[in-house]
């Protein structure tokens, strides 16, 4: 009788997801909120308005909070590399381990650098100074960014190395760091923190309008994100369809496991709007198709040509079960992105942005989908490079540690009760800081509070 029980490999793979899922959400929101704030001083400069500055302090403390579980979850993978992946770690650690130090020497030493200029240094350096500081924790962001990018792309499109022995060795750092996917991923990945932190901002903004704030932090705050919407949303989705045509072209599997496409189609492919793919019947159940639709979405001709998943080894497919719907849940989702910014847009002609409750309600719902997004693109990237670690060099199988079943079960359950502890609790406090929202900035105070403290006086006197 074959055991159904989950392998070592079955279980660091489950323990990997979980804690880069942990991982991934908190530097995508620090990148977004770091030039988020940056932008907010550099208009309190500008301006000279109060609440530009109460608005970088509001966002400052959410990412702080943001950054720190960032690092201590991103340590905590660093070592999980050795402890469950020791075979991948001496592979590829002549070029991976060598990527991942250009970060912590570069965008790690910027962040930790400046950080506490920036959250602690408001009246202990210049105006111009702090926002150097500001700035400059930013620019950091994108660099941590920068190398992880390199890092992973590498993995899925490996150049500019040859293989000594047991263990890679760089042979071109240019065609390492540039690999074929890397630029479509790197932009792709920082649009994507952009939008994380411009539909949480915006939820934050909306929570305040419903409750019934107007004054000017709160309906800057809100404007700004449907603003930033409205800028990347629909360039993420242009930049999405590039990285597609990069995919097709160096990652042919991928692309059929996330369309559900078992049969080469000669003469225009169809795509399958929706449907079941079932691996061991090697097709997809309840499939409904627009013919022609995948070539010209995935080679943008009418008749293109996309190999199916049946014109590649059965053990070198990846599982179109899983890829097939976080695709979906990612471009449905983008399209929501791309209905909320545009309709943003057309309240804001009319003059209504601040007045519509079911638009902000909208705006508040829309809040996490940022999140949701950024981790179906994950599951998308990285299941659909399976069976591979290392693309087409080094299986999955391979990389595991000499590890039982059970030492890796056990593992994983203290990860999880550790995880939502205190993470749980870090992400309990933003919940708060961002319920109560930025303070009133001392101008304004007056002019926002005269009318509830006028029409308290009615009420009192009807």
């Amino acid at each position: 009788m074959e055991s159904s029980s989950l392998s070592a490999l079955d279980l660091a793979r489950i323990q990997f997801a979980f804690t880069v899922s942990f991982h991934i959400i908190f530097p995508a929101l620090s990148i977004g909120l770091s030039s988020f704030i940056a932008v907010l001083e550099w208009r309190w400069l500008k301006t000279g308005k109060a609440y530009y500055k109460e608005l970088c302090l509001f966002w400052s403390k959410i990412f702080a909070i943001a950054f720190g579980m960032g690092v201590v979850s991103g340590v905590v993978m660093a070592y999980e590399f050795g402890t469950n992946w020791a075979g991948f770690s001496k592979f590829a650690g002549p070029i991976t381990g060598a990527l991942l130090t250009y970060e912590v020497m570069t965008a790690f030493f910027l962040e930790a650098g400046f950080l506490g200029i920036m959250l602690f240094g408001w009246n202990r350096v210049g105006p111009r100074a702090h926002f150097a500081a500001t700035l400059t924790v930013a620019v950091g962001t994108l660099m941590s960014a920068f190398w992880i990018l390199a890092s992973n792309s590498w993995m899925q499109t490996p150049r500019g190395f040859a293989i000594d022995g047991d263990h890679v060795v760089p042979v071109d750092w240019f065609q390492i760091v540039f690999n074929p996917s890397f630029p479509y991923r790197l932009v792709h990945m920082t649009l994507a923190a952009f939008l994380v932190a411009a539909l949480l901002v915006a939820a934050v903004g909306a929570w305040h309008l419903l409750k019934g704030r107007r004054d000017p932090a709160i309906k800057r705050t809100f404007s700004m994100a449907i603003w930033m919407l409205l800028a990347i949303a629909p360039l993420q989705a242009f930049v999405g369809d590039q990285h597609g045509l990069n995919t097709l072209r160096y990652q042919p599997a991928k692309i059929a496991a996330i369309e559900g496409l078992w049969e080469t189609e000669t003469n225009g492919t169809a795509l399958n709007l929706f449907g079941i793919p079932d691996m061991q019947a090697e097709t997809t159940r309840y499939a409904l198709s627009v013919p022609h639709l995948g070539s010209l979405l995935l080679t943008h001709t009418w008749d293109g040509e996309i190999r199916g998943l049946k014109s590649f080894p059965r053990e070198e497919r990846p599982d179109s079960t899983v890829v097939f719907w976080s695709f979906r849940v990612m471009v449905g989702l983008g399209v929501l992105m791309i209905v909320l910014a545009c309709t943003g847009w057309f309240l804001d002609r009319r003059g209504r942005l601040y007045d519509s409750a079911w638009f902000h309600r909208f705006a508040l719902v829309m809040g996490p989908t940022g999140f949701i997004t950024l981790l179906a693109g994950w599951v998308t990237t990285e299941v659909g490079r399976q069976p591979w670690v290392v693309y087409g060099v080094m299986r999955t199988s391979q990389a595991i540690s000499p590890l039982s079943a059970q030492q890796v079960g056990l593992s994983l359950m203290a990860f999880v009760v550790v995880y939502f502890l205190v993470f749980g609790t870090g992400i309990y406090y933003m919940l708060k800081l961002m319920h109560a929202g930025p303070s009133v900035a001392p101008d304004e105070s007056v002019a926002t509070r005269e009318p509830r403290r006028a029409a308290q006086v009615l009420a009192a006197t009807s």
